[in-house]
């Protein structure tokens, strides 16, 4: 926060957002979000709040990351033991899932890093494509896309 001297009252205005100019009471003229150019905090994303009240334990209160990480941490272990498949399905499982949190969740903690959609996407589409390859490994693939073995083929050998 930055304080300037109105010079005309002799007071000090508090400046809670340097991007909208205050008027002649000193309050803010608009609600933005946007910082300016170079900036000392940035703005805390949208349903980054706490996921449980406030007197919650902390793991309560950061459900939904712990609830992605702890799936994660369980896919990372079964591809460590030798079920690749199994674990990278449930890698991906989980981010869709933190993708459906996001979704759906008003406030996830720490699952928020960006903004609602940034995140949505961002979960949705590497969960997918983790999903995908997984389902896709070989030898005995439970996915098979005909045109993918053409495609490589062609681009081999042309």
């Amino acid at each position: 926060m930055s304080a300037e001297r109105n010079e005309e009252a002799g007071e000090e205005i508090t400046v809670r957002d340097p991007v909208s100019a205050p008027d002649a009471s000193g309050r803010p003229r608009r609600a933005t979000r946007r910082f300016p150019l170079f900036t000392r905090d940035t703005a805390r994303p949208e349903g980054g709040g706490r996921a449980a009240p406030g007197d919650a334990p902390a793991p309560a209160r950061q459900w939904p990351i712990l609830a992605v990480l702890f799936t994660v941490g369980l896919g990372l272990l079964l591809t460590a033991f030798d079920l690749f498949r199994l674990g990278t399905l449930l890698i991906g499982a989980a981010l869709l899932a933190g993708a459906a949190l996001r979704w759906l969740v008003p406030d996830v903690g720490m699952l928020a890093v960006r903004s609602r959609f940034t995140d949505i996407v961002t979960y949705g589409v590497l969960g997918l494509v983790i999903t995908l390859l997984a389902l896709m490994v070989q030898p005995k693939p439970w996915l098979e896309i005909p045109f993918l073995k053409d495609t490589l083929h062609f681009t081999v050998s042309g």
